[in-house]
């Protein structure tokens, strides 16, 4: 995908700015970008949503004030959005400007079909619909919101930028589970991935940290948020990614698993009179680094590390032993490997865990230098020593502004 001519756009005074919506099960969080510069005019977040105690923030453009806050119950997504259209509006931003483009939409399951940011049609929705099954907690809200956002401008072009896109590059033989082939094809079953449109934005990124193309770089990119994922990237085409047929696969998460032997829930079944739904809660919700130490906050586990706590211990060692894995893993997958980078939440802030997974790979080309590491900052860095053969990296996601770039590509002609 080409990326928009935004100078042409500008002088033919073209509509240039792009909401980007992101609607979760419980929240809505929201971005105005104007693509004449890449520049984000104002942003928001609506959480607990159908609770007494909604909250609303919203962050005005620079010079606009500080955030405002908005708390009382929001009963639904279409109250949800219609209160951040006004805080839009407020700032002069209304989504009944003339300068609105596009909406972008979120959607995370695309399947197979869905290979390239859309303009949704109702075919395109109820295909979006079909998918449910295999997104249960993410596509219905993310059909929500493209409707509601339908309903406020019906005129305007809605996107769908899906978490599976970039994903679908992968070789079949890295997508297909090792079981009968006619009963995962009747049931979707394969591998799909996630965090698709930061790895996208990441890895090329990466590329340009490196003064190269995408199309000439080999790159392992770790995601690591509450959610985490991993990726191999080979000239900017993804051919493995961890996350499978749902997110659960994998890293070590906030609360979820990864990877785990399929019979252990077979065993949850049989032994402990655990039901499909309470196994689903509990590998999902209830496991992973929550599940191991009863925190899912990476600086709360090196705090209680650092004062000795033996239990956080055993789970920051459990989730850079998995990172890993899946690093020595990538690299044989990928054969030749430019650089690994880091991003996301943990990946971009937590100093500790980028040296840990990193340590003990020096055979793979890898190292990290200790100062570099140690700086915090805003923009995508170098924190390898000049030695290292693989460059390591911290580069921070955007993932609005790559689902932006990718609607604004797709409607501005």
């Amino acid at each position: 995908m080409t990326t928009p001519n935004t100078e042409d756009a500008a002088a033919a005074g073209k509509p240039s700015r792009v909401l980007v919506l992101n609607s979760g099960s419980s929240s809505v969080k929201y971005q105005l970008l104007d693509m004449d510069d890449r520049s984000r005019l104002a942003s928001g977040l609506v959480e607990r949503i159908g609770e007494e105690t909604s909250r609303l923030v919203h962050t005005p453009p620079a010079g606009g004030g500080e955030p405002r806050e908005r708390t009382g119950r929001i009963a639904d997504h279409d109250e949800a959005l219609k209160a951040a259209a006004e805080e839009l509006a407020a700032d002069g931003l209304g989504l009944d400007s003339p300068d609105l483009a596009a909406i972008g939409h979120r959607v995370v399951h695309g399947g197979l079909r869905f290979t390239e940011p859309t303009v949704v049609t109702d075919d395109v929705l109820k295909e979006i619909e079909r998918l449910v099954p295999v997104a249960p907690l993410h596509n219905p809200a993310n059909i929500t919101g493209i409707r509601t956002a339908q309903a406020l401008r019906p005129d305007l072009p809605q996107v769908a930028v899906f978490d599976t896109a970039f994903h679908t590059t992968m070789p079949e033989y890295a997508a297909r589970y090792a079981i009968d082939v006619e009963t995962a094809d009747a049931h979707r079953i394969r591998r799909y991935g996630f965090h698709g449109t930061s790895h996208a934005y990441v890895s090329r990124r990466a590329a340009e940290l490196l003064g190269k193309e995408p199309a000439d770089v080999n790159v392992i990119v770790l995601h690591l948020g509450n959610g985490a994922s991993a990726s191999a990237v080979a000239g900017g085409r993804c051919v493995e990614t961890s996350m499978g047929l749902t997110p659960l696969e994998g890293l070590v998460m906030g609360t979820r698993s990864g990877d785990i032997d399929p019979a252990v829930t077979f065993h949850l079944k049989r032994v402990a009179g655990m039901s499909a739904d309470e196994i689903d809660v509990l590998l999902n919700k209830k496991s992973g680094l929550v599940g191991l130490c009863g925190d899912n906050d990476m600086r709360e586990i090196r705090r209680r590390v650092d004062e000795g706590d033996e239990r956080a211990a055993l789970a920051f060692d459990i989730y850079v032993h998995r990172l890993k894995k899946y690093i020595g893993a990538y690299a044989a997958v990928l054969g030749r490997v430019d650089a690994v980078v880091f991003t996301a939440g943990v990946g971009e802030n937590s100093a500790p865990v980028r040296e840990a997974a990193i340590a003990g790979l020096e055979e793979l080309g890898l190292a990290v230098d200790a100062d570099l590491n140690a700086v915090r900052s805003g923009v995508p860095r170098l924190i390898s020593p000049d030695y290292a053969r693989v460059a390591v990296a911290v580069v921070p996601t955007d993932e609005e502004l790559e689902i932006a770039t990718q609607t604004f590509a797709l409607v501005d002609n």
